[in-house]
């Protein structure tokens, strides 16, 4: 199957070391992009219109808490997933299934548990949303071959450390050895404890225990100093800024990272479902403060919800050229902002309009029933198109 976008005002690439792209359409084929260039035709069986709108890759959410299928035990609320799709998420990524009732902690059902959920969300894509699950939450006792049948088994992750009985870095050290020696990414809790039975963690335990990922640095939702986001600034490791933290110090690793040249190594998360709620527009909501606040282009926080992600993560999604998975979404400035695009709409501190979401080059959803109205909407000029979303 083919599909073209075409009339694009604005290209934003999702690749921060080149955010913004020359180029007013985009081929897809068979769910992948094909080319990227100006006044593309090729007899498509789905033509879009962007009607001068602007084109960003879909968001990803780095930091989520799923269990099984769409529904959330935690806030009891079903849809979700959905409703972070009309949000902008077409990639979510899994930081422990931790509110499952009953949650096994023994060494056998923590490892079932990873397996069944990571198999589960890659047989079963909830409004076609990619989430990417199966995140076990490390427990004293766990050895190297525990992992090597984790992985074996299509376990990539490994949930954040320091919600289970591993608390400190002498013994998450070993243990994030060998989930990296498997293949896994690994994120860490950081700031005060989040839920019952959850430990604070500082920067010091951190450093020692040496992850991929430094889980929500501005907190999740209580934050760690600011001396201690300075010190993991300094590292190499990808710095986790999410809704459900703190703002000042969002921005206070923003600025930090900025100092640092180390922008490509921000990612963006929610960390909900949580006790802050569920919250489809978070993503949104975190390049919007970024963005208006931290002194940064739309167009770069945009890529630190997208490319700069799949980077971690080794996905294919995430960045507008050929070769990479089709997960596209249009936007525009909301009706009744100051700006007339998207980028000014986000730089006055507005949230974008989605007009349009598509995930392996299929059209998943027109007008988003969550975002205010897009200003332009895309529309579906040849071929069968999405009923318009709703409130």
């Amino acid at each position: 199957m083919k599909t073209l976008i075409r009339n694009i005002g604005m290209l934003i690439s999702g690749d921060i070391r080149r955010p913004l792209l020359d180029a007013d359409s985009i081929q897809i084929v068979d769910g992948r992009i094909a080319a990227v260039g100006k006044g593309l035709e090729d007899g498509a069986d789905t033509v879009i219109d962007a009607k001068g709108s602007t084109v960003v890759p879909g968001l990803i959410d780095s930091h989520c808490h799923p269990v099984f299928g769409d529904f959330t035990p935690r806030q009891r609320t079903l849809d979700f997933i959905d409703s972070g799709l009309n949000g902008g998420l077409t990639t979510m990524i899994s930081a422990g299934e931790v509110h499952l009732p009953g949650r096994p902690k023994d060494i056998v059902g923590l490892k079932a548990l990873a397996i069944v959920a990571a198999k589960a969300y890659a047989n079963a894509r909830p409004s076609g949303v990619k989430v990417h699950a199966g995140a076990p939450i490390l427990e004293l006792g766990l050895v190297e071959e525990d992992f090597a049948e984790m992985a074996r088994a299509g376990v990539r992750l490994v949930g954040e450390i320091g919600l289970g009985s591993v608390r400190t870095g002498k013994d998450a050290a070993p243990m994030v050895k060998w989930a990296k020696k498997h293949g896994m990414t690994v994120t860490i809790h950081t700031g005060g404890p989040s839920i019952a039975g959850s430990s604070p963690i500082s920067a010091e335990v951190v450093l020692e225990a040496a992850p991929h990922v430094v889980g929500h640095i501005n907190g999740g939702t209580t934050s760690m100093s600011e001396r201690e986001i300075d010190a993991l600034v300094a590292t190499d490791m990808a710095l986790e800024i999410v809704h459900c933290g703190n703002g000042r110090t969002a921005l206070h690793t923003l600025a930090r990272a900025k100092d640092a040249k180390a922008l490509d190594r921000v990612i963006i998360g929610n960390d909900a479902p949580s006790g802050t709620g569920v919250v489809p527009l978070g993503i949104l909501r975190v390049i919007a403060h970024l963005t208006s606040l931290g002194g940064i282009e739309p167009e770069e926080a945009i890529c630190m919800a997208t490319g700069n992600t799949a980077r971690v993560y080794g996905l294919h999604a995430g960045v507008v050229e050929p070769g990479r998975e089709a997960d596209l979404c249009v936007v525009d400035a909301p009706i009744g902002s100051v700006g007339k695009t998207a980028r000014d709409a986000l730089r006055a501190g507005d949230l974008c309009g989605i007009s349009m979401v598509l995930i392996d080059g299929q059209v998943r959803i027109g007008r988003s029933r969550n975002t205010p109205p897009a200003a332009r909407a895309a529309e579906v000029v040849k071929g069968h198109g999405p009923a318009g979303g709703g409130h």
